[in-house]
């Protein structure tokens, strides 16, 4: 099996050419050790420190020099596609209030697609177009998989009276 043990730097990225690739949605690029399959159908694993995040387009290596690209799989995703920067900004804060995985870009808000968070973006007045797109969250929302549907826990803080405490 191929050991991919080296996460490339952006500089070597670029400079080098990949010689195979592997596509993993969000769910798998967030884990460090993992046994994947290659485009090509070559077993591998992945072994990389805690907490390395895999972006489409990053670079692993293998320990006799393979090196494999790491392409975003399209996943079933949420998008909210607006011009107006108040409402993306509005639509952004209550999605984060939710502790989600949240992508932002210039006029396009992107999460993991759950009806019940459609029906509070629709309920700002905005439009929801469920699609399969690659999903690049912001840095720090790497936590996935299931969230409470309407409630949330927030451990050791509270939002009463627009107070906080931590």
């Amino acid at each position: 099996m191929i050991r991919l043990t080296t996460k490339l730097t952006p500089e070597m990225a670029s400079e080098t050419v990949a010689q195979a690739s592997v596509v993993l949605p969000l769910d798998l690029r967030i884990k460090t050790r993992q046994r994947v399959t290659l485009e090509s159908g070559e077993d591998a694993g992945i072994f990389l420190e805690k907490g390395a995040i895999l972006r489409g387009g990053e670079k692993l290596q293998s320990e006799d020099g393979l090196v494999v690209e790491i392409i975003a799989a399209n996943e079933n995703v949420s998008s909210v596609y607006v011009d107006d920067a108040l409402a993306l900004a509005k639509a952004a804060y209550h999605l984060g209030n939710r502790h989600i995985p949240l992508q932002i870009d210039t006029g396009v808000l992107r999460y993991q697609h759950d009806h019940v968070l459609d029906e509070m973006v629709k309920g700002f007045g905005l439009t929801v177009t469920v699609e399969q797109a690659p999903f690049e969250p912001e840095g720090g929302a790497y936590k996935s998989g299931s969230h409470a549907h309407g409630s949330h826990s927030h451990g050791a803080h509270s939002h009463g009276d627009g107070e906080h405490s931590h």
